[in-house]
Formats: C-alpha cells, sequence, structure tokens
C-alpha cells in the first residue's frame, strides 16, 4: 500500500493511525485492536465487518 495512501485513511472508530500488515494484506487499528481488511486492493473500512487482532499478530507502535 503506498505511504501518502496509508496517511490519509483514519480507523473509522477511534480516527487514529493505521498500520499496513503485508502478509495479512490488511489494515490494523493499534488503539482499538482492530483489523481492517483489504479485499480487491480496497480497505473495507466498516466497523462491523473489523476482525478483533490476534495477539500473534505484532503491532508496531
Amino acid at each position: 500500500m503506498k505511504e501518502i495512501l496509508l496517511k490519509a485513511l483514519a480507523c473509522p472508530k477511534c480516527h487514529g493511525e493505521l498500520q499496513y500488515d503485508i502478509e495479512q494484506n490488511s489494515l490494523i487499528c493499534p488503539k482499538d485492536k482492530l483489523v481492517y481488511l483489504i479485499k480487491d486492493n480496497i480497505p473495507v473500512l466498516l466497523e462491523n465487518e473489523a476482525k478483533t487482532l490476534d495477539s500473534s499478530i505484532s503491532v508496531h507502535e
């Protein structure tokens, strides 16, 4: 994901910064511990579609 696009996106719940997980092709909100999937190169930033962050995924703050 391009850095400029990542900086423009925010968590829909807390409006905080999102981190790109290249291995899972998803966006992570470390504050809310939510994972937003990217489908067909489009981030799905819907709270009701977010997954809870698995403790096995490392988050770099």
